[in-house]
């Protein structure tokens, strides 16, 4: 079982989505986490992209990084440059990487364009998890 932590400053949006998608990508061989520096609630945005694709994450909460500090993570994905900074510490032997994605949330527009940046998103993170480790599994 790869354990995989997701990190953004509000454990609201993309954290939360790739949470969702690597334990649904995964197939049983994934158990994903999310968790942020500064936990806000997971926006209803997220909820909504994922539930386009079949991915159920309206019982998410967000999580702090001590919330998840005992888990020996094999990887700590970093999805934003403020979790990156603010993000010093690696539990064991994990893989740190970092994915830069712009934050979703902060679209302006209409309900609907925030809802388009949030499908962009879910689809980046898709292709990133699935190159990284579904392809390997």
């Amino acid at each position: 079982m790869i354990k995989v932590l997701f990190v953004c400053v509000r454990n609201s949006a993309r954290s939360q989505m790739a949470e969702g998608l690597a334990n649904a990508l995964g197939g049983g061989k994934i158990e994903a986490h999310s968790a942020g520096t500064d936990p806000g609630d997971v926006s209803r945005f997220a909820v909504a992209a994922l539930a386009e694709v079949g991915i159920d994450i309206s019982g998410h909460k967000p999580k702090s990084l001590s919330d998840v500090a005992d888990i020996d993570f094999d990887y700590i994905i970093t999805l934003c440059s403020e979790a990156e900074a603010a993000c010093p510490f690696v539990t064991g032997d994990a893989i740190r990487l970092y994915w830069p994605l712009l934050d979703p949330a902060i679209q302006p527009g209409s309900d609907e364009d925030l809802l388009n940046a949030f499908r962009a998103t879910r689809e980046m993170l898709i292709v990133a998890i699935k190159s990284l480790f579904v392809s390997s599994m």
